[in-house]
């Protein structure tokens, strides 16, 4: 049966998340849905990571086994026809997935961009799609800040407690906070897999940091206490995008890599 790679765009505003749930739409029985509009199959959708409700995604990467042999075109174009009706969701691009391909577990890393907009006036056009923080932020401040939390730790300080991961041990590749052009401070960050709420937490204690609330030795004493009470405010999901998710060479792609790590959700 043929399997078939999608790369999604979706804004999570609308959304309860990724995951299907009884309280709400997702994006993944959004997508079910228009499968089965397309070709009459009731299939299943597995993502790369669960977002949670309000988070987006530029390149979130799913696969789906469909029985009839489609050309990729024609997957991409028939799901997006059906989606526009729905608002919200669009499918980049359709490709074969190689043997042993998995949106999931196949994955080598995620990378994800917060945005932050840094302004006195709050957002009109960017609103759901940015978090507003009026103070003045240092971002120098926060990005040598941030280089504390690269490598290998314990970061139970900063996930949920609903958090159902295993272990809290992470290691995280790339954590940069970067004045955008305009108004905006975007934190990228990268690893191969991340806590519940991770990302966010970040954001949240690097912002005391960037306000001058808090030092960089403030964040090495919450990562080192291993205690969820010294993170920082949680950010609000409006500024959180999956960006792109790493598999892989074709060549390699049958043997599955990772530990089945969900992402930010």
């Amino acid at each position: 049966m043929p399997r078939y790679r999608l790369t999604i765009e979706y804004d999570g505003s609308t959304y309860c998340g990724w995951q299907r749930q009884k309280n709400g739409i997702s994006v993944q029985e959004t997508v079910e849905r228009a499968l089965l509009a397309f070709c009459g199959e009731a299939v299943t959708l597995f993502g790369a990571g669960r977002t949670d409700a309000g988070v987006h995604a530029t390149g979130q990467v799913a696969h789906v086994d469909i029985a009839r042999d489609w050309k990729t075109d024609t997957v991409r174009d028939a799901l997006n026809a059906y989606l526009r009706e729905e608002g919200g969701v669009a499918i980049l691009r359709a490709e074969r997935a190689p043997e042993g391909f998995d949106a999931r577990f196949s994955a080598r890393k995620r990378h994800y961009l917060y945005r932050i907009l840094n302004r006195r006036p709050p957002p009109s056009i960017l609103k759901g799609q940015v978090w507003w923080v009026w103070r003045p932020l240092d971002v120098e401040a926060m990005d040598r800040a941030a280089k504390h939390l690269l490598g290998t730790h314990d970061f139970n300080t900063f996930r949920s407690v609903n958090c159902q991961a295993k272990s809290p041990v992470r290691t995280l590749e790339r954590l940069d906070v970067v004045r955008a052009p305009g108004d905006e401070v975007h934190i990228h960050a990268s690893a191969q897999s991340f806590l519940h709420n991770q990302i966010r937490s970040f954001a949240g204690s690097l912002k005391l940091v960037g306000e001058g609330r808090w030092t960089e030795d403030d964040l090495v004493a919450a990562l080192r206490s291993r205690d969820r009470k010294r993170c920082g405010p949680v950010a609000p999901p409006d500024g959180l995008y999956l960006t792109r998710v790493d598999y892989p060479s074709a060549d390699h792609q049958a043997e599955q890599v990772g530990d089945g790590g969900e992402g930010e959700e």
